[in-house]
């Protein structure tokens, strides 16, 4: 396939070469913005070469309600983009360090969690308790997928249980939150990692900003739901810039490695 000589960005609508914005980690080169990256973008740019197995892949598409164009969509999708659910997992390696890794990707109806997002995300915390592996997860979602109707809110209990679960066994997990991280993600297992990360100048939140300003009837700040506000708020440990994040990430790993642990005791 043959790749675009220039990216348009989103949000300042400037022309960036292909070439340097992708040098640039998919950050616009005028403005900074941050780029929303697909699963094997951010597997590339995170996880050590040639060391990511995939999980859970064979999952079929499943229409609990049997909601109105719903298959078709679905088949729209996997023909343009080869992506068969919203979200990927599998074990891989940051830095040297053993992981289960999810990524959500938002080319699948936004990232949206349904009864196969909720199954692969409760596995993937299964896996990592059998096999005593910490959790990356990195959330990009607009939340529960209303095709599914309330199949799709009882994922947010369903992987809500599954990070509780792995907790119990001391597991680690490290949930970095991306733009866009909102709806029953937001209010499920995104905000359930013991360290959370974000990127700079990410939408996260529930319920959307005029609807909230709407029910108290009060102007909102106008940096409210971005990830700088939220860290203001002790929401968030740390805002991470996407060049650092691999870095930072290896880091954390090996602090709360069994390695790192002996080493530090025996001192």
């Amino acid at each position: 396939m043959q790749q675009n000589l220039f990216i348009k960005c989103n949000r300042c609508g400037g022309i960036n070469e292909s070439k340097k914005i992708i040098e640039n980690n998919y950050i616009c080169n005028l403005c900074g913005y941050y780029e929303t990256l697909d699963y094997s973008q951010r597997l590339s740019m995170i996880i050590d070469q040639n060391s990511f197995e995939e999980t859970n892949i064979h999952t079929e598409f499943y229409d609990p309600i049997k909601f109105p164009g719903y298959c078709e969509k679905h088949e729209s999708i996997v023909s343009k983009v080869n992506l068969n659910e919203a979200v990927v997992t599998g074990r891989g390696c940051i830095s040297g360090q053993q992981v289960m890794v999810g990524v959500m990707d938002t080319r699948y109806m936004m990232g949206s969690m349904g009864v196969i997002v909720g199954e692969k995300v409760t596995r993937l915390f299964e896996d990592a308790k059998k096999e005593k592996l910490p959790v990356v997860m990195f959330v990009a979602s607009g939340g529960a997928r209303m095709q599914e109707g309330i199949f799709s809110l009882m994922q947010m209990a369903k992987t809500a249980a599954a990070v509780s679960s792995f907790s119990e066994t001391k597991g680690l997990y490290i949930s970095v939150l991306t733009n866009p991280t909102t709806g029953g993600v937001s209010a499920s297992f995104a905000f359930l990692g013991d360290i959370i990360l974000a990127e700079p100048g990410a939408l996260i939140g529930f319920a959307g900003k005029r609807v909230i300003e709407q029910t108290i009837n009060e102007k909102l700040p106008s940096n409210f739901q971005t990830s700088e506000f939220l860290f203001e708020h002790g929401y968030i440990d740390l805002i991470v810039e996407r060049k650092r994040l691999r870095e930072t990430l290896g880091d954390i790993l090996k602090i709360h490695s069994q390695e790192y642990n002996k080493i530090f005791k025996q001192e």
